[in-house]
């Protein structure tokens, strides 16, 4: 990943925290690891954790946020969200989401939030 894409994907990253405590998710982690898993943020909202991964594409990508959710990144997913259940042990409801920021040549960022990813 070059300066440029780490830059980009921080901004997308940064907005999607905002979007989320915009609409009363508290943010638990941001950039979560444990070793080779990471979960871009972990928020919850009412009695749901949710684990958040963040896609941000440049305007007219090739490939969608959606698409880049394949089988490998699913099981990538869901084996951290059981290593972070079983590390903290929360007592709440889990959900997998998506929110993809697209941003255009001007810098304006749009966003897509998709509940349930999984």
């Amino acid at each position: 990943m070059n300066e440029l894409s780490a830059l980009i994907g921080s901004q997308g990253e940064d907005a999607a925290m905002e979007w989320l405590r915009d609409r009363g998710y508290y943010i638990v982690e941001r950039n979560w690891r444990a070793g080779r898993y990471e979960i871009d943020i972990i928020a919850e909202r009412y009695d749901t954790l949710h684990f958040v991964e963040v896609k941000t594409r440049k305007s007219g990508s090739w490939q969608s946020a959606y698409d880049s959710i394949d089988e490998q990144k699913i099981r990538s997913l869901r084996r951290g969200a059981a290593y972070y259940r079983a590390m903290r042990r929360p007592r709440r409801n889990i959900q997998f989401d998506l929110i993809a920021v697209e941003h255009d040549d001007n810098g304006i960022l749009s966003i897509e939030y998709t509940e349930n990813i999984i």
